[in-house]
């Protein structure tokens, strides 16, 4: 059993966290911390749902009974697979950018461990979101990306992440978001699986094409010149 370190609140203190982290989050969204106690303390219906639809899913029941991780230990054979496999363009993406699987915060406010791990496991799958999709990680990247996960999981964070994004966009910035990257995201989002009912680790040494196209993935189109 994972020990995840969690904090009881009551429903002022949930409050009170919720609104801090989400003023931290809009002054700084480089908080990664402040944007994964916001998702948690607004988001336990959504993950509460998410865990129902796992458990209806094959590989969701497979993935609630092993509790598979994504940090560097469990995927680091990502890097050895073929050139054309998901695995090894998940490997590429994390390497051009000296990310690490490590590195997410832990889950601190859910209350039982099972709803612990479906919001952990929501954390952890998001680097492989970006490789399906081919987004970039700049913040029109993560404001696209996180159009999709508000559709697969009707996170509040989600469009709290979108809001405060888009607000910090340049003119420029903004067009480009709402004319080509948003509209591209909602049918993205809508057409695709069920993408937390998905074991990755288990896809790592298959075609990249062929997973996109067995999970209805739409790449991001290129951006106009």
């Amino acid at each position: 059993m994972m020990q995840w370190g969690r904090v009881k609140l009551n429903p002022w203190q949930q409050a009170a966290v919720a609104v801090g982290s989400a003023v931290g989050a809009l002054l700084d969204p480089r908080r990664a911390d402040l944007i994964a106690a916001l998702g948690e303390t607004t988001g336990k219906p959504a993950f509460e749902r998410v865990l129902q639809r796992m458990k209806s899913s094959p590989e969701g029941r497979a993935m609630l009974l092993e509790r598979p991780r994504v940090i560097s230990a469990q995927v680091g054979h990502a890097w050895d697979l073929p050139e054309n496999t998901f695995g090894a363009a998940y490997a590429r993406f994390m390497g051009s950018r000296n990310f690490s699987p490590d590195d997410r915060p832990p889950v601190r406010f859910m209350d039982t461990d099972e709803l612990a791990y479906v919001a952990m496991r929501a954390r952890e799958v998001h680097d492989f979101w970006h490789t399906l999709f081919n987004l970039p990680t700049n913040l029109i990247g993560e404001s696209a990306l996180k159009v999709i996960e508000f559709e697969q999981m009707y996170l509040p964070m989600c469009m709290l992440s979108v809001v405060g994004g888009t607000a910090r966009f340049s003119e420029k910035q903004r067009t480009l978001f709402f004319k080509h990257y948003f509209p591209w995201a909602v049918k993205a989002g809508m057409q695709c699986t069920d993408l937390m009912c998905v074991y990755y680790e288990k896809h790592f040494h298959e075609d990249l094409e062929d997973v996109r196209r067995k999970w209805g993935i739409i790449p991001a189109p290129p951006v106009p010149k």
